[in-house]
């Protein structure tokens, strides 16, 4: 059994954190922080982000006047600790487990999770649209707080809002949490920018200074907002607001500042709430803060499963046999044996290196392979504008951040016909990451662009036949490769890769009771559910479609002229998918047969663990079996 620490163990809601001494606030972060470390080390989850903010978390709850005053966090992934202070302390080990809390701040789960945040850089255009509502409605003491961090101000949505914020005259804090990482380490010029404003002594000094002057710092005492106003005024001529690329923006700016120092975050957090307008907090954290290991390695770290807390091993899973390779490290091995054949071929990832596996050719090719940073629309972009010069880009997308930037992908790539090859990670179900990063639409709305090619491998040689042939200059279109999270089927995987004709499926069992049609990696689940039914005496025939654009026209037609009883299975969305292609073909060409779609539900689907979510959305093996039984349930009757 977990137990909280003395203090942690009686605060139900930050009203009970008021109620301790601010100088006590320093136990109450170090029982958090071992708190958070104690949960996930046994049941698991992400782990070094929440630590770096637990003093941040504290702090803001104790200041502000939580949930009345909106805290909005980005990324979600931070937000452990306000999870626990916010009365779901002895409900947290059931974080990301199925049925239970989620991941990441949720509207639905508490009236503390002000907006729900599960993909990056959506905090300050939340916060503003926040703090814009509260003035219109005469709520003139309601404060709006957008916590972003972990590279999340990379992003361009980050840009707009501040764009935005800079002309609101809305009262909206943005802190910046600033600890140099997203997943893997931050890239990019504002990278650069924070790191020079973060330890330059001169910047850091004069802004000291101007605290001191405007009693804005803890050492000092509030003037009036008019006496601020003329102070401020008479200082422009001695530092030049250009100088700071937030304060360009008519944000004003403070920092930055140690976000380790609970008790200097409470009076400056304090102080900041009698400043109104568009302000920024600029605060400097360690991920992984409080856990040496963590703190050393932090990609590592940032969600490493189940580990034993003191020594900090990490459970890995032990086999007999050989295990097939995930199908993210098949990516990332194909691509270099690829790119060492064909010179063209370039890699764009947008922060996921690691995840991606595309870690790999950055480390053995790194003038072939860049993390743009978490920016998906720059990513697809800056694929076609490559493309246009002849590169065969990979640009490796997870699933439901492509959604992100979908316009680009549609106006910059589709419409000029660039060979841009889109590896979509992560799709169909991910599991305990839940709806926010489930990736089960990119089927419909990949399928319904014109020029576009959208195939899926069932298993790891398909994955590197179709990444063959979508590098090679015959291929002329835009290009969508998606394959789900985790392990393939194949230990034996590094087979020699050929050409496959585009919009050609494969017959992989013959039959004649009844036809399966599988898109991906399902096609496993149907493999499997085959050899249920043959117990039942029905001889089901087993078609992998491959493609969703174009389909296969002449195996459809062959199904369709014998087969009466269809089934169709993808993970992706019923609506708009795959089963709904075969339909319109079938429906175009007259067949009367009935099918049965097999897939996600037009609903959003919580997290769990991925045979739990497979089970609940009825297109595992079982599923599979138990639909084809009940379509042939007369066929069985006979048999009987």
């Amino acid at each position: 059994m977990i137990v909280p620490g003395p203090l942690l163990k009686n605060i139900n809601a930050p009203a009970d954190l008021k109620k301790i001494n601010k100088d006590d606030l320093y136990k109450v972060c170090d029982e958090l922080r071992q708190y958070i470390i104690d949960v996930v080390s046994v049941h698991g989850g992400h782990f070094a982000a929440s630590l770096g903010v637990v003093e941040l978390t504290v702090a803001l709850h104790y200041v502000y006047n939580t949930p009345y005053d909106q805290l909005v966090w980005d990324v979600g992934h931070q937000a452990y600790g306000h999870k626990i202070l916010t009365g779901r302390r002895d409900n947290f080990i059931t974080n990301r487990k199925y049925g239970g809390l989620s991941g990441f701040p949720k509207r639905s789960e508490s009236e503390f999770d002000t907006f729900g945040v599960g993909h990056s850089s959506t905090s300050i255009s939340a916060a503003l649209g926040m703090a814009i509502a509260a003035k219109y409605k005469g709520e003139n003491n309601r404060k709006s707080v957008a916590v972003i961090g972990d590279g999340s101000m990379t992003a361009g949505m980050a840009f707009e809002a501040m764009n935005h914020a800079g002309v609101a005259d809305s009262d909206v804090l943005i802190i910046l949490n600033d600890n140099c990482m997203s997943i893997d380490p931050n890239v990019g010029a504002l990278k650069e920018y924070l790191t020079d404003i973060a330890t330059s002594h001169t910047y850091n000094k004069l802004k000291t200074d101007i605290w001191k002057i405007l009693g804005k710092l803890p050492v000092g005492t509030n003037f009036t907002r008019e006496v601020a106003s003329k102070l401020e005024h008479s200082i422009k001529g001695f530092i030049n607001r250009r100088s700071n690329l937030f304060e360009s923006m008519n944000i004003r700016y403070f920092g930055p500042i140690d976000g380790h120092n609970i008790s200097k975050l409470v009076d400056t957090l304090n102080d900041l709430k009698d400043i109104s307008g568009p302000k920024l907090l600029h605060i400097i954290t360690t991920k992984g803060k409080g856990y040496a290991l963590a703190e050393k390695d932090q990609t590592k770290w940032h969600a490493p499963g189940l580990f034993d807390k003191v020594t900090g091993e990490i459970f890995k899973k032990t086999y007999d046999t050989p295990q097939p390779p995930k199908y993210q490290d098949v990516f990332g091995k194909t691509i270099i044996e690829l790119a060492k054949n064909n010179k063209n071929i370039f890699g764009v990832t947008p922060a996921m290196p690691s995840g991606s596996s595309l870690k790999y050719m950055m480390e053995e090719m790194p003038d072939r392979a860049i993390d743009v940073g978490i920016c998906e629309q720059h990513a697809v972009t800056v694929s076609a504008g490559m493309a246009t010069q002849g590169l065969r880009v990979f640009c490796n997308i997870y699933s439901s951040f492509m959604q992100r930037a979908y316009d680009q992908v549609v106006h910059d790539v589709a419409i000029q016909k660039l060979p841009v090859i889109f590896c979509l990670d992560r799709a169909g179900l991910v599991g305990d990451d839940g709806p926010t990063h489930h990736g089960v639409y990119d089927i419909a709305y990949m399928r319904c662009i014109p020029n576009m090619i959208v195939s899926a491998p069932m298993n790891e040689a398909e994955l590197r036949n179709l990444m063959f042939t979508a590098q090679l200059e015959s291929n002329k279109l835009p290009f969508v490769i998606r394959y789900p999270r985790g392990e393939g089927v194949m230990p034996e995987w590094q087979t020699e890769m050929k050409e496959i004709e585009i919009g050609k499926g494969r017959k992989i069992r013959d039959g004649k009771d009844i036809a399966i049609l599988s898109f991906g990696h399902p096609g496993n689940f149907a493999a499997a559910a085959i050899r249920d039914l043959k117990n039942d005496g029905i001889n089901p025939a087993h078609y992998d479609l491959r493609f969703a654009k174009p389909l296969d026209e002449a195996m459809l037609h062959e199904v369709f002229q014998q087969f009466n009883k269809v089934v169709t299975v993808e993970d992706g969305t019923v609506v708009g998918g795959i089963g709904s292609a075969v339909l319109e073909f079938m429906n175009t060409h007259q067949y009367k047969s009935e099918v049965r779609i097999l897939g996600i539900p037009d609903r959003i689907v919580e997290h769990g663990t991925l045979k739990e979510l497979h089970k609940e959305c009825h297109y595992d093996a079982q599923a599979i079996a138990d639909c084809a039984r009940d379509m042939m349930k007369e066929h069985i009757k006979v048999i009987q």
